[in-house]
């Protein structure tokens, strides 16, 4: 079971105090998270990618790449890389490079985003953004596996002859997740590749999820990877915690009214009752963290939102030891204990060079015989 963190990157004033940091004390701020999620036994660290104020990660790549000097074992990954937006070629070569620079600590999860606008920035229609991230992955995979590609699809020139360079490290391309909060579109795609599915289940209430990740486990067996239990599912979460859950409510209230997302909305307390969000103790997030096996079966990978809001740095890293702490080596013990030997445990280079040097299975020959199909059922 891996256990990490996710950031969004936004630049929000701190309520508290009406300060709002500049956009570099908060890309500084975010190395300094990525480098305490490590000092304290974490596992992920994640960007997000957006390209709008509030946010400041436009360039994930870049920051994973100097965080690849700053760490030596945390797995650094996205928590979303624009399949829809990028050029799938620009993905490749990118994270192939990153691949190197951290000796394989790295993958991705690839999503359409949130912000529509984003589209015609890089010149897309929103209307097209399924079609764009089937075919978009399509020839992402292609370019990951096979040295010379020929490919001609609707959306990009065609490429003839096309050699991605670098090649991924030890001939294994990055894990990759599919990331949503609504498309049965993605789940599909997920379980077609036999991918992991990224459930970021912050805002909406957890039976929305539950149908989405069960739609993706099913399929993934229908596609011949394996069993349902042995999909591969990634969750979202996000704590806020104090000694005792009065000084967490009480401390984090300001943060939750003003937070950029869901803010002058619904209350805190309406909010934790109806999503995973947990403001408390370090052990009612246990408590409730050991829920979602309860909803989901056994999954590879939690990741938390520990950074948004306009939280100052100095409270995150004291959060950070906290999870790190008290928090994660419990639930590390307890999920470890509860799944079954034939669960996978969370991807790593180093499981998936093994698995390579095993010969190709079913995954692989499915996958590339038959890229073309998916992508005709999405039209």
């Amino acid at each position: 079971m891996q256990f990490g963190i996710f950031t969004v990157g936004d630049v929000t004033t701190d309520p508290a105090t009406g300060r709002t940091p500049t956009e570099h004390e908060r890309i500084k701020a975010m190395v300094a998270i990525a480098r305490k999620a490590e000092d304290v036994g974490l596992d992920v660290f994640a960007t997000g990618e957006h390209h709008n104020p509030p946010f400041v990660p436009s360039s994930p790549t870049t920051m994973l790449g100097y965080l690849a000097a700053q760490t030596s074992k945390l797995i650094l990954s996205t928590s979303t890389t624009l399949i829809t937006t990028n050029d799938p070629v620009k993905i490749a070569e990118d994270f192939a490079m990153l691949q190197h620079l951290a000796d394989g600590r790295v993958d991705l999860m690839l999503g359409r985003g949130n912000m529509g606008p984003v589209y015609p920035w890089f010149g897309q229609d929103i209307r097209k953004g399924i079609e764009l991230a089937v075919e978009n992955y399509q020839l992402l995979h292609r370019l990951w596996r096979e040295d010379v590609v020929d490919f001609d699809g609707e959306f990009r020139t065609p490429l003839q002859g096309f050699t991605s360079t670098p090649r991924p490290l030890d001939g294994v391309p990055p894990f990759v997740w599919h990331g949503s909060i609504r498309s049965p579109q993605i789940a599909e795609q997920a379980a077609y590749y036999g991918d992991g599915f990224f459930a970021n289940h912050i805002f909406w209430p957890t039976e929305h999820f539950v149908r989405l990740v069960g739609y993706y486990r099913q399929r993934f067996a229908d596609y011949g990877h394996g069993t349902p239990e042995q999909a591969i599912v990634g969750l979202g979460g996000q704590v806020f915690m104090a000694k005792n859950s009065q000084d967490a409510v009480r401390e984090f209230r300001p943060y939750f009214d003003n937070a950029p997302v869901y803010g002058h909305g619904p209350s805190l307390e309406e909010f934790t009752a109806q999503t995973p969000l947990t403001v408390g103790s370090p052990q009612e997030v246990i408590d409730k963290t050991l829920t979602f096996r309860e909803h989901f079966g056994d999954y590879q990978r939690q990741l938390f939102l520990m950074d948004h809001a306009g939280l100052p740095l100095k409270t995150v890293l004291e959060q950070l030891d906290l999870l790190g702490g008290e928090v994660v080596p419990v639930l590390r013990r307890e999920l470890d204990a509860l799944r079954p030997a034939n669960v996978p445990d969370g991807p790593t280079h180093e499981a998936l060079v093994t698995a390579s040097l095993a010969g190709p299975g079913t995954l692989e020959a499915a996958t590339l015989e038959a890229g073309s199909r998916l992508e005709t059922s999405a039209r």
